[in-house]
């Protein structure tokens, strides 16, 4: 009885989940009946919604939609045709034709595929008089990308083709459909994209198209992407890439009160419309392979650069939360900082203090390596052992972003290097480091590694006394909250009231006759900055300088890395200035330093590193 009793329950369970699975098969999941791609009985075609524009923050369009025209192929239905009248008629080769034809068909030989992208509107018309002599062949309306301004591509991005590989990975897409592929348009795919539409339409056993597929239950309306707005300043950004014309870097500018991004410059640089239409795989190329200038580099994201003497601020500000120093420490400077017996071991200062007592503000607006290098030697040898000084040390330096991706909305990025006692560990697995084996940290030299975007946003932080929020490059997005990660108050693991005498010293750098930049006051803006140059093993050095203002609540923040620029006042320091006081007033009052910048050009000092390097190289 208990074995007929347990069989019983089983059949009855088992029947019991076969009517569920069968209810919610037919009448709730309704892909149970809707037709698949490989349905032979069934078309499928899409609707391809337009992608969102993208405004600046000013509301300035930057981003647009242009109509495009697609052949495409399904190459079952594909019958004898005259291929050379084909060919003639979409300006390709017999070749190209085979070539194209046999891809769609590795592809899949029942479901559409793009055949020739991005028709002009001229071809449309002509074509549309004759596909109805090629079986298989149709013509798909799209949307291109369209930039009315010859800007910010480096921001922008630009999308293409999806490969096979993406497609194996999302099958959202079929082959031939375009996607983000950097900047922007890769970070907010899904939101600048939309949702396409699809339609079934039924075929009779003649394979003719009869109508609808279950009066057209299935189909879906294309949903267009949605509109966003950049925190980019098109008139700051603009201006940003005319002054680095021939020059080779990067600039980002940032609004500490935020975190948004007001310019975002990468030179060399390129124009977006290079991306668009039918010559857009031969421009990548062309692009691509410009190993000299490197357009299609990133600089104010992936270039890594020593961060020079900007660092130094971070020395300091750690020394006051370890209780080093003090705002009155001072330290007798004889023209640089001695470490070891041998003759290269001489941190040498360009201060010209010449024995004189130099205090934490002249340190800074003299920019004395001295100080600094004392400072970091006493922040490591206040623990007991060398890994727990550099540890703490790091912990302090990596609360500013540095040595970490920001977790930004930007597509590319790069780390930068700040070391930890790990890092020396491995370079010294015998122990034998100590806090002068890696002095050069004090100063921004050494291992040390930053992009211009961590030090931008390390520039805000200290404008901002300790805190920030992660830099940004959308302000707002139609119909969407943004992420609220943007809008979070981070902190740093340096006090408050440590940052009120850095900020001093900074504003000194420009206001002390004997300031590093005294030279590039601009009048009725209080600017805090700090000049650096940063050593270049493969040629000449970098010109460096960050900057925020107005000292009181500042509105911008920013950091200019000119490569092989030699010294921070020379290229980086007044195209820092000229930004900032277009940014704050809207128009310059230093037309000769403005020329100067437009004019002035690095080209044949990067033609001779580039000969130097290949020397070597040989």
């Amino acid at each position: 009885m208990k074995r007929t009793g347990l069989l019983s329950f089983i059949i009855i369970f088992i029947g019991i989940v076969y009517i569920m699975r069968l209810f919610y098969l037919q009448l709730i999941d309704n892909s149970y009946n809707r037709p698949t791609l490989h349905n032979s009985t069934v078309k499928i075609t899409y609707d391809y919604p337009d992608r969102g524009y993208i405004y600046d923050r000013n509301g300035v369009l930057l981003v647009a939609n242009q109509l495009s025209y697609d052949i495409m192929v399904i190459p079952r239905e594909v019958k004898p045709l005259d291929t050379i009248e084909f060919c003639s008629l979409l300006k390709i080769t017999k070749a190209d034709f085979l070539k194209k034809l046999k891809r769609a068909k590795r592809y899949s030989t029942r479901i559409p595929s793009t055949f020739l992208a991005q028709l002009s509107k001229s071809d449309y018309a002509y074509l549309q008089e004759k596909m109805h002599k090629f079986n298989g062949f149709y013509i798909q309306k799209r949307s291109l990308r369209e930039y009315p301004i010859n800007s910010a591509s480096n921001v922008l991005g630009y999308i293409s083709e999806v490969n096979e590989d993406l497609i194996q990975k999302n099958p959202y897409y079929q082959l031939g459909e375009l996607i983000g592929t950097a900047g922007v348009e890769k970070t907010y795919e899904e939101i600048l994209r939309g949702t396409k539409g699809v339609k079934f339409i039924q075929r009779d056993r003649f394979n003719k198209e009869i109508g609808s597929y279950k009066n057209g239950i299935y189909d879906t309306l294309p949903i267009p992407g949605k509109d966003i707005t950049l925190t980019i300043d098109t008139k700051l950004q603009e201006y940003g890439e005319a002054l680095m014309i021939n020059k080779r870097g990067g600039i980002v500018a940032i609004d500490p009160s935020t975190g948004e991004i007001l310019s975002m410059v990468s030179t060399p640089t390129y124009n977006p419309n290079l991306m668009v239409g039918r010559e857009r795989s031969k421009n990548f190329t062309k692009l691509y392979l410009d190993s000299i200038n490197r357009p299609l580099f990133d600089r104010a994201l992936q270039a890594q650069y020593p961060p020079g003497s900007p660092f130094k601020i971070i020395s300091a500000l750690a020394a006051l939360q370890e209780n080093v120093i003090t705002t009155t420490t001072s330290i007798r400077c004889y023209g640089g900082y001695r470490y070891g017996s041998r003759e290269e071991a001489f941190m040498k200062c360009h201060d010209g203090t010449n024995g004189s007592p130099v205090n934490l503000n002249k340190a800074i607006y003299r920019s004395c390596n001295s100080y600094f290098a004392n400072a970091y030697r006493k922040t490591i040898e206040k623990y007991p052992t060398p890994t727990e000084g550099m540890n703490a040390w790091n912990k302090h330096v990596e609360s500013f972003g540095l040595g970490n991706f920001l977790n930004n909305d930007l597509s590319v990025g790069q780390k930068g290097l700040i070391p930890d006692a790990e890092f020396y560990n491995r370079y010294y697995p015998n122990g034998r480091w100590r806090a002068v084996t890696t002095i050069s940290n004090a100063i921004g030299q050494g291992e040390i590694l930053t992009t211009p975007i961590q030090l931008a946003n390390m520039t805000a932080i200290i404008a901002n006394k300790g805190v920030f929020y992660t830099p940004h490059i959308v302000k707002e997005i139609k119909n969407k909250e943004l992420d609220p990660k943007f809008t979070t108050l981070k902190h740093t693991t340096i006090d408050k009231k440590h940052f009120e005498p850095i900020i001093e010293g900074l504003f000194n750098v420009f206001e002390h006759p004997k300031g590093t930049a005294s030279w590039s006051k601009v009048k009725g803006i209080e600017i805090c900055g700090k000049t650096g140059t940063a050593e270049n093993p493969h040629g000449q050095d970098h010109s460096i300088f960050i900057a925020f203002a107005p000292k009181d609540n500042p509105k911008i923040a920013i950091a200019v890395f000119v490569e092989n620029g030699y010294w921070g006042s020379r290229w980086a320091g007044p195209i820092a200035t000229l930004m900032i006081e277009k940014y704050l007033n809207g128009k310059t009052n230093r037309p000769w330093e403005e020329q100067r910048m437009f004019n002035g050009s690095l080209q044949d000092e990067y033609h001779k590193q580039l000969t130097e390097n290949i020397k070597i190289e040989n």
